[in-house]
């Protein structure tokens, strides 16, 4: 019994919704052992899940890549020492941004908040009032969310972000412009053909992408960084294919 969770088959949780991914590997770490460890593979870098991992359960999380890049993204998770997470009543996720670099906290919220279900609030903690992830929300989800101070205190802001609704802009109306297939390019490639087919793309048209693997971190970067509305629809969700229809809607 002692050696179970040491020789236990990796967790390939690449066929599970980002969502159950995150549940899954929450709790698998909630009843880890101190000194215990599990391996996960997931189609891309799960870097926000270490920052969640760390806000619900404190810096006892050893977070170790086996593998980086492509569809398999494999990570070593250690329990380090023992520790009480934070259990939840008025919320359904923490993000405590103390503990993470400011150039990464538009990802891990935006990535967070994009799985969240409609009625989930997310706790942030952060050490300065965080505007410009403020500023984000109010401009891509004006009317869907609420945000509100619990909290305002030097070194200490609290805030709870409540999802009223599920994202989503513009008229249904629009034309398919073009198709690209990304699989045979490199993945620095695959960012810029994307990026110059949303720039070419005008509101009410709409272009369709043929991936290897799920192009949700493209989705997320989009929510978080794109002054243009658009829209993002599944056509076909793998296993070998992915194939995604970008709208850009009319705002």
């Amino acid at each position: 019994m002692e050696n179970q969770m040491q020789t236990s088959p990796e967790l390939d949780m690449r066929t599970l919704v980002p969502i159950e991914r995150h549940k899954k590997l929450l709790q698998l770490f909630k009843e880890l052992p101190v000194g215990k460890h599990f391996v996960f593979i997931n189609d891309h870098d799960p870097i926000p899940l270490y920052y969640e991992f760390r806000s619900v359960y404190g810096d006892v999380v050893g977070w170790e890549y086996l593998n980086r890049g492509g569809r398999e993204w494999k990570v070593k998770v250690t329990r380090t020492e023992a520790s009480q997470g934070r259990e939840f009543s008025e919320i359904n996720t923490l993000l405590d941004l103390r503990k993470a670099p400011s150039d990464e906290w538009k990802q891990i919220v935006f990535h967070r908040y994009g799985m969240m279900q409609v009625g989930d609030t997310m706790e942030i903690i952060a050490a300065e009032d965080p505007v410009e992830i403020h500023g984000i929300f109010i401009m891509k989800f004006e009317g869907q969310h609420s945000w509100i101070y619990k909290k305002q205190e030097p070194g200490e802001y609290v805030i709870h972000v409540l999802k009223k609704s599920d994202s989503g802009s513009g008229d249904e109306g629009y034309a398919v412009t073009g198709e690209f297939d990304l699989r045979p390019f490199p993945p620095a490639k695959r960012h810029d053909m994307f990026y110059r087919a949303f720039a070419d793309c005008k509101p009410g048209e709409a272009f369709d992408i043929i991936n290897d693997h799920d192009p949700k971190p493209l989705y997320y970067q989009m929510e978080a960084e794109s002054k243009e509305p658009f829209r993002w629809e599944y056509l076909q969700q793998g296993p070998e294919t992915w194939k995604v229809r970008v709208i850009k809607t009319r705002g």
